[in-house]
């Protein structure tokens, strides 16, 4: 039987799960872990990055892997925040939530033609989904409120790690 302490208590933990998966994603990026960023997502997820001009699509989570390490792997350096997390539950299934957080991107691009910086700040809509394994990103939604510094940056940064002749 299930006490309300204990429901108390377990919604606690997945509010603590949901919020580390959302920042193993900042922290995977930032690292080139892409194991670690791999491992947030569900094997099918819904990524929406149009914002920044990337069509919307589903994707396996190693597809998504290789997109995000294709655009990031030829910076010199990022940091990416994921701070005020606000974590909602599905009141219709227990296995579903949705976590809303900040974003605030720093990319460094030494030499780059545009400038060496490149900021971008936003928030995600992270759809969560409750797994045998724990919480994953099952859906990703990027949303852009502004840019600062070289807006060409990551075209650059694609350029610099991209096979000869493509």
């Amino acid at each position: 039987m299930t006490t309300d302490l204990d429901a108390r208590l377990r919604r606690l933990e997945d509010r603590t799960e949901i919020s580390e998966q959302v920042i193993k994603y900042a922290m995977g990026v930032d690292r080139r872990d892409w194991s670690m960023f791999a491992a947030c997502f569900t094997d099918s997820v819904y990524a929406d990055f149009s914002a920044g001009g990337r069509p919307a699509a589903t994707v396996s989570r190693d597809e998504l892997a290789d997109s995000v390490s294709a655009a990031l792997d030829g910076f010199t350096a990022t940091q990416h925040i994921s701070p005020n997390h606000v974590i909602e539950f599905d009141a219709h299934d227990p296995n579903r939530a949705i976590c809303h957080s900040y974003m605030y991107a720093q990319h460094l691009l030494l030499g780059a033609a545009g400038g060496d910086y490149y900021l971008l700040r936003g928030s995600y809509t992270n759809h969560m989904l409750r797994t045998a394994g724990g919480w994953r990103i099952e859906g990703i939604v990027q949303h852009r409120s502004w840019t600062d510094g070289n807006d060409n940056a990551v075209a650059e940064a694609i350029a610099r790690t991209a096979p000869a002749g493509t």
